[in-house]
């Protein structure tokens, strides 16, 4: 089987040949559709992203070539299949032409089918490539102002206002928020406003790596500070300095750990572990929790000096139920995002699914909506994402009464109870780690235990 498949469109007028060549291609592991009617052959160009075009020169109805320089002028470049030409000895003219217009390759008749595999997976690498590198670009060149952030609710301009005034600081920002809320990117905006922005942002997440390990993660250490340290190591803080620290679950960090924070974050300066020595940072620092750190202080969980410390400019996140009018740009930029992805052509979503997505309460938040319009993307059957492609559990109640039932697949409420039982089977019992081999946040497997235990 080829290491890389792909759909391919196989035009050929004779029915010998479409047979011989489809059966190859379809038992090295690619999708073939095989025709001998230009138009079909148009129709599914129309319906489906192929990735490689297979045409004979010579058909009744219209040459190779014709077809070719009709293609390739009507689809746009970054729709285009790779296009491989076959053709006879005194033909081959034509596929050089062929070539000039843009084909990638072409196959002189008769050849063997280990030549056609070969020029095949070539050609699709060429097409990931392609994909990948336009996938790159789009992320790049989302916008800028937002940096990713996708919204027009009044909630959202105002978080995005307020980020801009603050990257032209070096002041400590909390940003607070439900998981799967944006927390990271609105970091990531703030540090690319900011003068430290041609430095990189140095992230860690305090509530993954484990408390024996962060202090040394954070501040470094020297060579035999502790078993294992074979060498000199330098922390976050000092590969952030001169740039900006994201502190990532600060909630979850030990108390022991936070005294030392709030030493870093007064004195401005680290000592590694192991060492008498301490060294200056400059380091803008942004942390981000998901928890009410306010209430940690009561619990005497979390030191009260630090609040005040990270609570110098404070920035809340809405949860996405608290801005539902974001949530039809948000179908839109993360279907056109998948899509592109893996290669599928999708025009949108029915305005009946889009009711649906607007109205279900989202416990899982922008990360959540976006799980599941990815499985809708590679799940859709047509060129729109209907009912059936998408998978939530119980729609929640509207103000207006109760909502229509979506048609789910038969088996979805099994899959979800199957799949979460081996995620904490897997997982030995422990939420944070299932919903992470789930890809879920904890919020949104909490909601589904919850939902499973009072079935």
């Amino acid at each position: 089987m080829s290491a890389r498949s792909g759909l391919l469109l196989l035009i050929d007028d004779e029915e010998k040949i479409l047979k011989t060549l489809g059966r190859a291609l379809r038992e090295a592991g690619h999708d073939v559709v095989a025709t001998a009617d230009i138009v079909q052959a148009r129709g599914v160009l129309r319906d489906r992203a192929v990735d490689i075009l297979l045409v004979d020169h010579l058909m009744p109805e219209m040459s190779g070539i014709d077809f070719i320089r009709d293609y390739l002028a009507t689809t746009p470049a970054e729709e285009r299949a790779q296009v491989l030409m076959m053709t006879a000895h005194a033909t081959v003219s034509n596929a050089i032409e062929a070539m000039k217009l843009g084909a990638f390759d072409y196959l002189q008749k008769p050849f063997e089918i280990d030549e056609l595999l070969l020029i095949v997976d070539r050609a699709l690498e060429l097409q990931r490539l392609r994909t990948d590198r336009r996938y790159l670009l789009s992320e790049r060149d989302e916008r800028f102002d937002s940096y990713g952030i996708v919204g027009d609710s009044a909630a959202i301009r105002k978080i995005m206002r307020e980020a801009e005034i603050v990257a032209g600081t070096k002041s400590t920002v909390l940003i607070m928020g439900e998981t799967g809320t944006g927390k990271e990117l609105v970091a990531r905006a703030i540090h690319a406003r900011s003068a430290q922005r041609d430095r990189p942002l140095i992230k860690v997440n305090c509530a993954a790596i484990p408390e024996t390990l962060l202090e040394s993660e954070l501040f470094g250490h020297v060579r035999g500070a502790f078993t294992g340290a074979s060498s000199t190591k330098k922390g976050k803080f000092s590969l952030a300095n001169g740039s900006t620290i994201l502190l990532d679950e600060i909630g979850m960090m030990a108390p022991l750990l936070q005294s030392k924070l709030l030493r870093v974050l007064q004195e401005r300066e680290v000592e590694p572990l192991g060492s008498h020595r301490t060294e200056r940072v400059d380091v803008r620092v942004i942390a981000a929790t998901n928890r009410d750190l306010r209430q940690l202080v009561d619990q005497g969980v979390f030191q009260e000096d630090l609040f005040y410390r990270l609570h110098v400019i404070p920035l809340a996140i809405p949860p996405l139920r608290d801005r539902r009018e974001d949530i039809p740009l948000l179908v839109d930029h993360f279907v056109q995002k998948h899509a592109q992805r893996v290669g599928r052509r999708i025009e949108g979503v029915h305005e009946g699914v889009l009711r649906l997505l607007t109205q279900w309460d989202w416990p899982g938040n922008v990360r959540e909506l976006e799980n599941v319009l990815e499985r809708a993307v590679v799940l859709a059957e047509g060129a729109t994402i209907r009912e059936p492609d998408v998978s939530l559990g119980r729609p929640a109640a509207a103000a207006t009464g109760q909502l229509p039932s979506l048609k789910l697949r038969a088996n979805v409420e099994w899959v979800e109870r199957e799949t979460m039982r081996r995620a904490l089977e897997s997982a030995r019992g422990v939420k944070k780690d299932a919903a992470e081999i789930m890809g879920i946040s904890q919020r949104a497997l909490s909601y589904y235990l919850a939902k499973y235990t009072d079935d």
